[in-house]
């Protein structure tokens, strides 16, 4: 069985995105930028909602070809281009760069893909993680905690009805205050 991880840069107070979508706040130091890049090139499979697939595949898939692309990017943007995706959505109709689609019910998806053979699943954006945590999918949070509160936009966690009792597995500080926690749940 794959173990399913929803991890985020995250404000202080709970949001993955101010108000407007705006993710100005989590500009990532390089050391921060270098464990997302590892992260995703750990992954066996990533799980994505529509808007953030649509912020990800409107950037990294050509990052490496941009004038001053830092060596970093360049890294990034291969391992994010050669990273077995699924995008779960009722509106997109095409997808490239190692994905593929799903239209259909998301938790069922997610459900099957859990039960079978193969590396680590990270899931991806707000909606679609907030459906596997109400179904009780997600075996691992990780937060990326920016010192700053934003006052409103996308949360983080979705309400729940129940309670999801956690073990903290890591702790880490980044450059500029950044704090990382990874939890996994309790059965």
């Amino acid at each position: 069985m794959r173990k399913l991880t929803f991890g985020m840069n995250m404000s202080v107070d709970g949001y993955i995105a101010a108000p407007g979508d705006d993710l100005g706040w989590s500009v990532p130091s390089d050391e921060l930028f270098q464990w997302w890049s590892d992260r995703v090139d750990a992954t066996g499979l990533a799980l994505y909602g529509r808007k953030l697939w649509e912020t990800m595949s409107s950037h990294w898939p050509t990052a490496d070809k941009q004038p001053g692309a830092t060596p970093a990017a360049i890294e990034y943007a291969g391992r994010w281009r050669d990273m077995p995706k699924v995008v779960f959505s009722s509106t997109t109709r095409s997808v490239d760069w190692n994905t593929r689609l799903v239209t259909g019910d998301a938790v069922t998806e997610i459900t099957r893909l859990k039960a079978d053979d193969g590396g680590p699943m990270d899931i991806a954006g707000a909606t679609l993680a907030a459906a596997a945590m109400r179904a009780g999918l997600i075996d691992e949070y990780v937060t990326v905690t920016h010192p700053v509160l934003v006052g409103g936009g996308t949360p983080f966690f979705t309400a729940l009805d129940n309670w999801v009792n956690l073990s903290l597995v890591e702790t880490r500080t980044f450059p500029d205050g950044v704090v990382l926690t990874r939890y996994e749940t309790r059965g």
